[in-house]
């Protein structure tokens, strides 16, 4: 059920908000900017989009604390939202939420044009940044040579995402996790006790070879792009925009390109969203505009201005759905996730 006006005219005091509040992903943040930016062009009647990059699962957070002026209305995430954080929504009155994917990302491994790593796999990143490889004691690895002979006998050091950032999450499935499975005695420990699995394969060691970016991904891109030695870990659009500076390490011998990513080619592919809170579509004025503007093809189809931005579209069937969800407003229904 979406709510008028009044649920927001109701909080804090005051007149409803007039604008759109963003919260969520620095991934996802460039292309919601640049909707907002159309949006106000297009729609010049309603106030310009305030957008926040908070990272994902900051932004969703705050996205579910509440109902009213003080509680943001979309949160941008690059990945998908877990059932546990819908159960957070309710349990705050938030009891409607409209998931639209908007588009792909690679989560890619750069280095500096300098950079002498000709690719790695999933099990080189996870033996040199797991805390505990494969649950036989400490990490004691220095040099990526220690990790696997073909690598540079370089240390290691990789610039990623703080643990509040769904590319954090992104990279403890995608890398951390996949690069953990390749030792057979992990799928016997995924059966027998879960938790252990999940702290074998995704606890970060905390003796230096990793360290965190924050959530401003242009930060990891200045930070390997100035140091030759050093890998970073951010989505595939940062990438894009600073080819002259950095260039990408091939996973598993496959490069990080629009082609390779849009096909699911590229190992580290992956999905990208919106999260609307469906009470505050009402409430707000001009959030279903600005969701029928994002979910145009001249926004995030192949030729459109997002691809300009290194977004990679979502296949064909994909965005028609989503544009359809955007424009009936579907509720997401948790029991999919």
């Amino acid at each position: 059920m979406l709510l008028g006006t009044g649920l927001l005219a109701g909080c804090s005091g005051g007149g409803a908000r007039t604008q759109i509040r963003i919260v969520g992903s620095s991934t996802v943040y460039p292309f919601t900017t640049a909707v907002a930016e159309q949006f106000k062009r297009a729609y010049p009647q309603f106030s310009a989009p305030i957008v926040e990059s908070t990272g994902t699962g900051g932004g969703i957070k705050l996205l579910c604390a509440g109902v009213g002026q003080q509680f943001p209305d979309i949160a941008n995430a690059s990945r998908r939202i877990k059932k546990g954080e819908i159960e957070d929504c309710a349990k705050h009155g938030v009891d409607g939420i409209i998931e639209i994917q908007v588009g792909l990302d690679g989560l890619v491994v750069a280095q500096s044009r300098k950079g002498a790593f000709t690719g790695v796999s999933e099990r080189d990143i996870y033996r040199a940044l797991a805390a505990d490889p494969f649950g036989r004691g400490a990490n004691t690895a220095r040099l990526w040579s220690d990790v696997n002979p073909a690598l540079p006998a370089t240390r290691i050091e990789v610039i990623g995402p703080p643990p509040t950032s769904g590319t954090r999450d992104s990279f403890n499935e995608l890398y951390m996790t996949k690069g953990c499975e390749t030792e057979p005695s992990m799928a016997a420990l995924k059966k027998s006790d879960e938790d252990k699995f999940k702290s074998i394969c995704t606890k970060v060691r905390e003796d230096g070879p990793f360290v965190e970016g924050g959530e401003n991904d242009n930060l990891i891109v200045q930070k390997i792009s100035a140091n030759p030695n050093a890998i970073g870990v951010f989505g595939f659009s940062f990438l894009e925009e600073n080819l002259d500076k950095i260039r990408d390490v091939p996973l598993n011998g496959v490069e990080a390109t629009y082609e390779n990513i849009s096909s699911f080619k590229y190992p580290a592919s992956r999905a990208m969203y919106i999260y609307v809170k469906a009470q505050h579509v009402k409430a707000v004025r001009g959030m279903h505009e600005f969701l029928i503007e994002y979910s145009k093809e001249s926004t995030w189809g192949r030729g459109g201005y997002l691809s300009r931005r290194g977004l990679v579209a979502s296949p064909d069937a994909d965005r028609a759905r989503y544009a359809a969800v955007a424009r009936d407003l579907t509720l997401l229904d948790p029991a999919v996730l």
